[in-house]
């Protein structure tokens, strides 16, 4: 299990849509800045803040080779964030499957009719 610091910084990676869509790039392969660049209305600088957030959380690397710096996926901290949540996915498909089959208990015993009866009379 990966640790809580490890996970936030992850999840806080994950939080921003710009993010998102750069790692989405990226899982295509490596990419310059200015190429991460071009489908946002933001500068160059704006989306190298995000590159460092990605950076920071372990979930880009950016190497490079003499003028360019091309930026590549690291997608080891996404296994373990879809490991955290795999924990508690378990947790409640276990708790679905026993409210399925509560309802399915319900439904076979018949139900009875009810009948109102006025006070006074037994």
């Amino acid at each position: 299990m990966p640790s809580t610091d490890s996970l936030s910084a992850t999840f806080a990676a994950l939080a921003d849509p710009t993010r998102r869509a750069i790692l989405a790039r990226l899982s295509q392969g490596e990419a310059s800045v200015s190429e991460l660049s071009k489908p946002f209305a933001m500068s160059a600088p704006a989306v190298t803040k995000h590159l460092k957030v990605l950076q920071r959380a372990g979930l880009v690397r950016q190497g490079r080779q003499a003028q360019w710096r091309p930026c590549q996926l690291q997608a080891a901290p996404l296994r373990e964030a879809a490991d955290w949540v795999a924990h508690y996915r378990q947790h409640w498909e276990e708790r679905l499957d026993r409210l399925e089959g509560y309802l399915a208990e319900l439904q076979a015993v018949p139900a009875t009719p009810f009948t109102p009866t006025t006070e006074g009379n037994p």
